[in-house]
């Protein structure tokens, strides 16, 4: 088929219709959205596809419209609310599809019993190999049935209820209210359903022309994008690179924004522990501090809960728990030929190691060259 679009016309087409519609954080997502939105077009190509999350602290920040927006420019889109996980399963088995889930944080409560395949299927079926095998019959005639689950996914929710599960395998736009000088246009579904059409099939011709050269891409990840950052931005960087233009830049500068914020975003408390710890050291350009020492800067940082940990300042004894568990040990060192415990850099108990294990390598925020 000959492709007879301009691929950077048809995602500036795309970006400029979602933005409409929403007013994003910054100038990086509605770029990020446009790439997203074309990569489930093309997503049998790929190994991979990464999970979307529009995430938000309070209700009433965007979230469902993105998803709304979404519906019209996605390849068969799938939008639900409080799908079964039968139903969901078979609609995936017989795709493609695209999953717009909104509050989606509810399968994720704590509370929430009986939705453990659910979650299955959204952890694992980011990769195309994926496959989730259930039972099936009583017990004098048990089958195995495996369902394939790879399928595109954006999740929208409320902050802090998605497991690192989601998180880590996912690009994640943190939603804000808009401000009263923020204007956006009214949703009228009717009105962008006429709208957007040939928006979306000027983007499905040109996905289905490129898809497979996409597909075998190997694009170049901006410097510090490594492992599973690279792994999910892969499919968005082809695209953009196929498209050209000013394309390939805005997506790395959106690519480098993006996994930064998720660096910067500890995703349990003894990732947040290790971070701030590094902070710690990094600022006071010393390889080992007293434990007495640290636990005084620890509680002293304003904007960190080691002062009130569950009604308590976090203790030695809690400082060694939570670091022993990432293999970093008390260690005894001398200074001024006094003797201390604390906590040393080198060493295979000492924080150096568990920082190269655990916590992502900085990541440069210079904009690429001619953006």
């Amino acid at each position: 088929m000959s492709d007879t679009h301009n691929g950077a016309e048809v995602l500036d087409a795309v970006r400029a219709f979602l933005s409409r519609f929403n007013a994003f954080p910054d100038e990086h997502c509605a770029p990020m959205l446009a790439l997203w939105y074309a990569h489930t077009w093309a997503a049998e190509h790929f190994y991979v596809t990464p999970r979307l999350v529009l995430s938000s602290v309070e209700p009433g920040s965007g979230k469902t419209r993105a998803l709304e927006v979404a519906r019209h420019l996605v390849k068969a889109p799938e939008m639900t609310f409080s799908a079964t996980s039968a139903a969901l399963f078979r609609m995936v088995g017989a795709g493609p599809i695209s999953i717009l889930f909104d509050e989606v944080d509810a399968i994720f409560d704590a509370k929430g019993s009986g939705n453990e395949d659910l979650r299955a299927l959204l952890n694992a079926g980011y990769k195309r190999s994926a496959m989730v095998a259930r039972c099936k019959g009583d017990a004098n005639n048990m089958m195995i049935e495996r369902f394939p689950v790879y399928a595109p996914a954006a999740l929208a929710g409320i902050a802090g209820r998605m497991p690192a599960t989601i998180t880590t395998r996912a690009i994640t736009i943190h939603m804000r209210r808009r401000r009263v000088d923020e204007k956006v246009d009214a949703f009228r579904e009717r009105r962008v359903e006429v709208e957007s059409e040939p928006i979306r099939d000027a983007l499905a011709t040109w996905m289905e022309c490129v898809g497979e050269r996409v597909g075998a891409a190997v694009p170049e990840m901006p410097e510090g994008v490594t492992d599973r950052p690279a792994e999910i931005w892969e499919p968005l960087l082809a695209i953009a690179d196929v498209a050209g233009g000013h394309w390939p830049d805005t997506a790395r500068a959106s690519c480098v924004h993006f996994v930064t914020t998720a660096n910067a975003t500890p995703t349990s408390p003894g990732i947040r522990l290790l971070a701030d710890l590094r902070t710690i050291f990094n600022e006071r350009n010393v390889l080992r501090m007293s434990t007495v020492e640290i636990l005084a800067v620890l509680h002293s940082m304003d904007e960190a809960p080691w002062g009130d940990l569950y009604g308590k300042p976090l203790t030695a004894r809690g400082l060694a728990s939570e670091l022993g568990v990432y293999g970093v040990k008390v260690t005894p060192y001398k200074s001024n030929n006094k003797t201390f415990k604390g906590y040393v850099v080198e060493g295979q108990t000492g924080l150096g190691d568990a920082w190269a294990r655990y916590l992502p390598a900085e990541v440069s925020t210079a904009s690429p060259e001619g953006l």
